[in-house]
């Protein structure tokens, strides 16, 4: 186990797909994947922990993918683990390398020192938002209005108290496009929906959308949704075309529109 690799650290940026997509939508996904590089072993972790919710979000990429073939949009989504660095989290917080993920150590990230901070930051943190911010910027130059959308997913029981939401959908600071999302998923589908449910800004899951979206005023939203609804690739492409219609009616109503 090499907890905290070093500062020759190779750089793993952001994966792109479907970049000539010419919809509104930029779809990212910051805990797609559970791999672990070299550099950091595996963290202490048992191989079941290695592939249990605190190392990503499952069904959240394959959900993700099946919304931007819909949509026409830009799928961004992260490499590696959020263990080793949680590309929803700014530098400074806790969570960003957690020593500790719901009632599970992570002995790998307990005695990190500054230096292998600062190592996985730049390995990992800031080629994914320069790469997302570049890929927002040219959207925004090109006319194309983008809104940022975020897919996530989380576990039906937390801390050992269950959840009954389905789908949550969560806000920064302008909450337009995700009260659009949640009038359009009440209409249109017969998830339980709920406004900043299981988590909210409050809880500071919202960086990407307030480093990435807020300042430029671009319309976004955090959507949460349970995992046990997307735990297979049926599942999956089914939930993607029940909530894909929802995503395309909300950002219908939101100005200005794009050029095309």
């Amino acid at each position: 186990m090499n907890a905290g690799g070093n500062s020759k650290t190779a750089v793993f940026p952001p994966v792109f797909e479907n970049s000539a997509a010419r919809g509104r939508a930029v779809i990212v996904c910051e805990h797609a994947s559970n791999h672990i590089p070299a550099p950091w072993g595996d963290l202490g972790l048992t191989p079941d922990q290695r592939h249990a919710h605190i190392a990503w979000d499952p069904g959240a990429l394959g959900l993700a993918r099946g919304l931007a073939q819909r949509l026409d949009a830009v799928l961004v989504h992260a490499p590696v683990s959020r263990l080793v660095y949680d590309c929803n989290r700014a530098p400074d917080m806790a969570g960003a390398m957690p020593a500790r993920s719901e009632v599970h150590d992570i002995p790998g990230n307990a005695t990190i020192t500054p230096e292998d901070r600062a190592a996985r930051t730049a390995a990992i943190y800031v080629p994914f938002h320069d790469g997302l911010h570049a890929l927002l910027m040219d959207r925004i130059a090109r006319g194309l209005h983008p809104a940022l959308i975020t897919i996530h997913s989380f576990t039906p029981v937390y801390f050992g108290t269950p959840r009954a939401v389905e789908f949550g959908i969560i806000n920064d600071a302008d909450d337009t496009l995700p009260r659009a999302i949640l009038d359009a998923a009440r209409t249109r589908t017969t998830l339980r929906c709920e406004l900043n449910e299981p988590y909210s800004a409050r809880d500071d899951v919202t960086h990407t959308l307030r480093l990435q979206a807020t300042p430029y005023g671009l319309p976004n939203a955090m959507l949460e949704i349970r995992n046990d609804l997307i735990a297979t690739p049926d599942a999956e492409t089914q939930m993607a075309a029940t909530l894909a219609p929802v995503l395309a009616a909300a950002m219908a109503a939101l100005t200005p529109e794009p050029v095309m």
